[in-house]
C-alpha cells in the first residue's frame, strides 16, 4: 500500500500516471477492514494528510463533524470527487503540503495518516505539524507499512533490498521506515497499537502499524 502526501514536481508520470496507480492500489479489498478500524473512534473536526482519492472517507464515523484533506495532487483530488460528493459528512481540500499544514495551533480534534508516511519527505515535519495543528489530548490515527519487526532480519533484509526499486517506481515509497519510532519520536505517546503483516501483501511490503497516539 502507498499514498503519495508531498511528491510533487514529477513530471507526467508523477502527475498523470501515479495518481490512478495509487487509487487502485488503496483500493484493494483487503484494506478496507483497517480502514474501518483505524477511523474507529475519530470525532469532531479531523485533519487527514495524504489523502489521496478519499478511500477513508466511507468509514468515517458520524461523529466527525468536518474533515480538512490535504493532498497535493489535482488528479488524486478529482479522482476522489464521487466519494467526497456522497458524504454526509463536510470534506474540504485545505492545503497541499504534510509538512507544512495551513492551520492555526491546536485547530483539529484528530488527525488521520493512511499509508503515508512512507512516501512523505520528511515524515518527522509532517508528524510534528500534527502535534501542532492538534488540541492538547488531540488523537492520531494511523495505519502504516514500514520496518518489519525486530523478530524478522530476514524480512527487513528484503526490504533494504527492495526499497530503491520500490521508491523509483512508486513515487518515493519507503519500505525500511519505522513507524512507531517516528511517532513517538514527533511527541506523540501511542495509546493504541497492533504490528502485523498485511493480508495478500509479500511480507516485505506488507509490515504494518495500526494504532492511535495522544498529542501532549
Amino acid at each position: 500500500m502507498l499514498k503519495r502526501d508531498t511528491e510533487v514536481g514529477m513530471g507526467f508520470y508523477g502527475e498523470r500516471i501515479l495518481p490512478r496507480i495509487i487509487d487502485l492500489a488503496c483500493g484493494v479489498k483487503q484494506a478496507r477492514p483497517l480502514r474501518r478500524r483505524v477511523c474507529e473512534g475519530l470525532s469532531g473536526e479531523v485533519v487527514e494528510i495524504g489523502f489521496g482519492s478519499g478511500h477513508n472517507v466511507p468509514f468515517y464515523p458520524p461523529e466527525v463533524t468536518g474533515v480538512a484533506a490535504v493532498e497535493p495532487s489535482d488528479l488524486g483530488w478529482k479522482l476522489a470527487a464521487d466519494r467526497v460528493g456522497a458524504s454526509r459528512i463536510p470534506v474540504r481540500r485545505a492545503g497541499l503540503d504534510g509538512r507544512s499544514l495551513p492551520f492555526g495551533d491546536g485547530t483539529f480534534d484528530a488527525a488521520l495518516c493512511t499509508w503515508t508516511l512512507c512516501t512523505v519527505p520528511d515524515p518527522g515535519a509532517a508528524l510534528r505539524e500534527l502535534r501542532r495543528v492538534l488540541k492538547p489530548g488531540g488523537t492520531l490515527h494511523f495505519v502504516e507499512h514500514g520496518l518489519a519487526p525486530e523478530g524478522d532480519p530476514r524480512v527487513r533484509d528484503w526490504q533494504r533490498r527492495l526499497e530503491p526499486l520500490n521508491k523509483r517506481l512508486l513515487g518515493g515509497c519507503h519500505l525500511t521506515r519505522p513507524t512507531v519510532d517516528m511517532v513517538e519520536a514527533a511527541g506523540f505517546t501511542i495509546t493504541a497499537l497492533d504490528v502485523f503483516y498485511e493480508e495478500g501483501a509479500p511480507k516485505p511490503m506488507g509490515a504494518a502499524s495500526l494504532g492511535t497516539a495522544l498529542s501532549p
